[in-house]
């Protein structure tokens, strides 16, 4: 048995789970989540607690397991909290500023970047050089942060460009004579 797909996955107030014939639904105070389900897993509900079961010993059966839990409880998480991810712009005039649904950024090329928001995903603009990307689906939060640092990843000889909050860039030694 899978040590992470036996554990049981708690229910928060104001979040309701709906399994179909193949796909799990999870609606919250942050929004709506769904996910197409893995062959051979089932869910028990009993009242706040869902357990997450699998059919047979099957090699990839087994190896799903853990897996939906895992992305269940993420589900739920992302309904009830959200989540988010910070990136940090550096460089002289890099800048970023939020018009409407885009995300409008200056790193450095001859034309700003736009970067429209894709759907359920926030994001917001703090001094111009922090933007924070929030929302419900983890995957998606995530995805939007990597596109958005793989517009100017960090420069190794300066450390100029898009990073994440926190990253520590080591810079290379400059041309030594």
């Amino acid at each position: 048995m899978s040590r992470i797909g036996k554990k049981p996955v708690t229910l928060p107030s104001g979040v309701t789970v709906t399994v179909g014939a193949t796909e799990l639904k999870v609606k919250g105070p942050k929004g709506e989540v769904s996910r197409k389900l893995a062959r051979g897993i089932t869910f028990d509900q009993v009242d706040n607690v869902i357990t997450v079961l699998r059919s047979s010993e099957d090699p990839k059966i087994r190896a799903n397991h853990g897996l939906m839990r895992s992305l269940l409880f993420n589900m739920v998480t992302g309904v009830s909290k959200g989540f988010t991810k910070g990136l940090d712009i550096q460089g002289v005039g890099y800048k970023a500023e939020v018009k409407g649904k885009t995300l409008v950024m200056n790193l450095g090329y001859s034309h700003p970047i736009k970067y429209p928001f894709p759907d359920g995903i926030t994001i917001t603009v703090e001094k111009g050089t922090n933007v924070i990307v929030s929302g419900a689906d983890k995957e998606t939060v995530g995805q939007v942060a990597a596109e958005l640092r793989g517009k100017r990843p960090p420069d190794s000889y300066k450390g100029k460009g898009v990073r994440y909050a926190g990253e520590h860039v080591r810079l290379k030694a400059g041309k030594s004579q």
